[in-house]
């Protein structure tokens, strides 16, 4: 419906309604009541009215759903009800005893007449919210924090399409929501799918996935993430009559369009409560979220607030914890994956078993060195971790519920004809050579990797095109690894980096590929020919290089103008800081002169005395020039977009460090952070070694924390990090 130019009001508030609508259908009730593209198209003529008339800007305007401005940072907001955290229990028995305690202290209180009802409702694994309602109006969104403060995220929580932005008149003035954030277990794979393809680590389970999602400053980034939220409980609300059982409170919210955690059971029966808890161990493999634990708490809000709290806990509810789900199965064989760089996987195939609700065949062994790795479980002496061979018995967890991993091998099971692990001492895709880190001269250091060196092997080939044409390389739209092995599967040409820019020539072939329309194909010859431009930072980062990411082909981008600068470059050139570090004698080896490099040529490529080597070569080998020159004869940019004619030499804090990032930070994304690093005289890498100056870590920092501290590495929290971004000017 066009817009009439004198009611732009009107007609604002005639869009906010009818979106508002939709949403409600689509995430609340499940009853879509428009297509996806009609609903597009309102919600852009709705971001256009808003743009052309600021003064009609709403912050509950369906258009903040994906993402607003972004922010300057958190700010902490005091809960009026404290967030506190619930006692566990693992085990039947000890929740009978809770039960009892529970009931008795409610009877030798005298004030009530009637047995206790108990409710049993879903723990859902997700990030303890607050949502704070006032005149029905979404105004604060805050973290748990320490229980008293948490951090306000209405920025993000916006975004999430299933919770109303403002609620009836008829609620109290005062409504606080406390409910879970979480990701469903298919945005988690998508998203991890995505990390894995852009390069960066993936996270280990959904919950520190949502949690890293909540801290981000962007919004737009949590709404590309699809954040869900259910409420389960209250905080503050201005009438005390509104809802006086929990169940009812929960009827009332979602009458009110609030996604909710519905009740498994009510009863004032511990045998009904027992029976519920151990039936939803069975069920909740197919909510297709992750849940470890039932929660039981008394339904009546006065009985709760007569028991009270201890400093800690609720004294009137209590999480049932369940194990973490593990099975057995056998293992077949294992199979040796090559990636684009050439390292090589083991991946354990077994017998087919079900695992936390679904079936699973497949789990990575991460490296050899743990396949012959014989340390035992510190629970189980019996169950080898890593001691792995052919016919063995192993036993199986899911990650977070989510990611299958062989946790170790039942020796008492092991068949006297199991096999040791066959490990490939040639690539088993193209029978090239291996190289082996580390060496373990010490005949006791146990591998961590083993690598192709053959660039012409063919499974390292069909990984770097799908790496050169991700989102962070060159971005080539419709190009995803299930197109690339369609067209390698055919006899048009896709063997080379080249290979992609001729593609053109081949419309009539590629439109017999299954799901290959006319405007798919338009929009995959047009994501192509953009590509081109991408300059000589991501063309260097996309080939899958040795040694050369992200940060260190933005780093050659910023020293060299183009590529034949970048060939024309003496060794030495590539590797400027590590040259000062050497003896006179090994700088007029290399550079001709003994003395020490001027300030002018330090341009720190990231590259070392270890590593630059393997890449001049590279760079000056036959494949790379004929790729160069078949790239540059098709169009492609070899210029540097980031060309800068001085050094930046830096903040004395960050100059001449190699960086690490891990962890989730409040204030930066990686990549950004990394840029940032860049700026101020610094690398930054993304593995953990000897040479790694700094490691920043965030929350939910894992091995790569725990490498840096066995190496005496410094360790910058996300405080130390800002402080020394302040003392070099840089306001966070």
């Amino acid at each position: 419906m066009p817009t009439h130019p004198s009611k732009p009001a009107a007609r604002t508030a005639e869009l906010r309604a009818i979106l508002e609508e939709a949403n409600t259908a689509y995430y609340t009730h499940a009853r879509p009541t428009m297509p996806d593209k009609e609903f597009d198209t309102l919600l852009a003529e709705l971001a256009s009215l808003e743009a052309t008339h600021p003064e009609l800007d709403d912050p509950n305007s369906p258009t903040r759903r994906v993402g607003g401005a972004a922010i300057d940072g958190f700010i902490p907001r005091q809960h009026r009800v404290p967030m506190l955290s619930i006692d566990n229990t693992y085990e039947i028995a000890t929740f009978a005893e809770w039960h009892a305690r529970t009931t008795k202290a409610l009877t030798a209180s005298g004030l009530f007449d009637h047995a206790p009802a108990f409710v049993v409702d879903p723990k859902i694994d997700g990030v303890a919210m607050s949502l704070r309602y006032e005149q029905g109006q979404l105004v604060h969104a805050v973290t748990r924090g320490d229980g008293r403060t948490g951090d306000d995220v209405t920025h993000n929580i916006r975004t999430i399409g299933a919770l109303p932005l403002r609620l009836p008149a008829s609620v109290p003035n005062v409504l606080e929501i406390r409910g879970e954030v979480f990701l469903s277990n298919a945005s988690f794979a998508e998203m991890n799918a995505q990390a894995e393809a852009d390069g960066d680590e993936p996270f280990m389970n959904p919950r520190n996935a949502a949690a890293g999602t909540l801290k981000q400053l962007d919004p737009s980034r949590a709404a590309a993430r699809s954040l869900s939220f259910v409420a389960h409980g209250k905080g503050e609300i201005s009438d005390d009559t509104w809802a006086t059982t929990h169940a009812g409170l929960i009827d009332k919210l979602a009458n009110l369009g609030v996604p909710v955690n519905r009740p498994i059971a009510v009863s004032t029966d511990l045998r009904e409560l027992i029976a519920a808890i151990e039936a939803f161990d069975k069920a909740r493999h197919t909510l297709g979220h992750a849940v470890d634990g039932a929660v039981v708490r008394l339904n009546d809000f006065a009985q709760q607030a007569s028991l009270g709290s201890t400093s800690k806990s609720p004294r009137w509810v209590v999480a049932f914890k369940y194990p973490a789900e593990r099975t057995t199965t056998r293992l077949l064989r294992v199979e040796h994956q090559v990636g684009k760089t050439g390292k090589i996987t083991p991946r354990a195939v077994m017998e087919p078993v079900l695992l936390a609700g679904t079936i699973v065949r497949h789990a990575t062994l991460h490296n050899y060195g743990r396949v012959r790795d014989a340390s035992t479980t510190p629970d189980d002496p019996a169950a080898s971790r890593t001691d792995i061979r052919l016919g063995d018995t192993v036993y199986l967890e899911k990650a977070g519920e989510i990611i299958p991993y062989v946790a170790g091998v039942l020796l008492t099971a092991r068949p006297k004809d199991a096999q040791p692990v066959d490990i490939p001492s040639t690539c088993p895709v193209c029978n090239g050579q291996l190289e082996v880190e580390p060496p373990g001269t010490d005949g006791t250091s146990a591998e961590t990797q083993r690598t192709c060196v053959n660039p012409e092997c063919p499974a390292q080939i069909r990984e770097k095109l799908i790496w050169f044409a991700g989102r962070k390389q060159m971005d080539i739209d419709g190009l995803g690894q299930e197109t690339i092995d369609q067209i390698r599967a055919t006899t048009i040409p896709l063997h080379t980096f080249a290979d992609i820019f001729r593609l053109k020539d081949h419309t009539h072939a590629l439109l017999q590929l299954e799901r290959m329309g006319d405007k798919k194909l338009a929009n995959l010859l047009a994501g192509i020919e953009s590509a081109k431009q991408r300059g000589l930072a991501r063309l260097l980062a996309g080939m899958g290089i040795r040694y050369v990411g992200d940060s260190t082909s933005r780093a050659l981008a910023k020293r060299f103008a183009n590529l034949n600068d970048l060939l024309a470059a003496p060794l030495w050139r590539l590797m400027p800081t590590a040259v000062n570090t050497m003896s006179k004698a090994e700088r007029a080896h290399l550079t001709g002169s003994p003395n020490k490099l001027t300030p002018d040529d330090l341009y720190d490529t990231g590259l070392g005395k270890d590593t630059a080597p393997t890449v001049h070569a590279y760079l000056h080998s036959p494949a790379a020039r004929e790729t160069f020159n078949e790239l540059a004869s098709l169009g492609v940019d070899l210029t540097s977009h980031e060309f800068s004619q001085a050094p930046a030499h830096g903040a004395p804090a960050f100059a001449g460090k190699t960086f690490v990032i891990t962890g989730t930070l409040a204030t930066y994304e990686r990549d950004p952070l990394s840029r940032l690093l860049e700026s101020l005289g610094g690398k930054a890498s993304g593995s953990v070694s000897s040479k790694t100056s700094v490691l920043i870590a965030g929350d939910s920092a894992g091995s790569k924390l725990t490498k840096a501290q066995e190496l005496g590495i410094t360790v910058w929290d996300e405080p130390t990090l800002l402080a020394n971004l302040r003392a070099a000017g840089v306001k966070p």
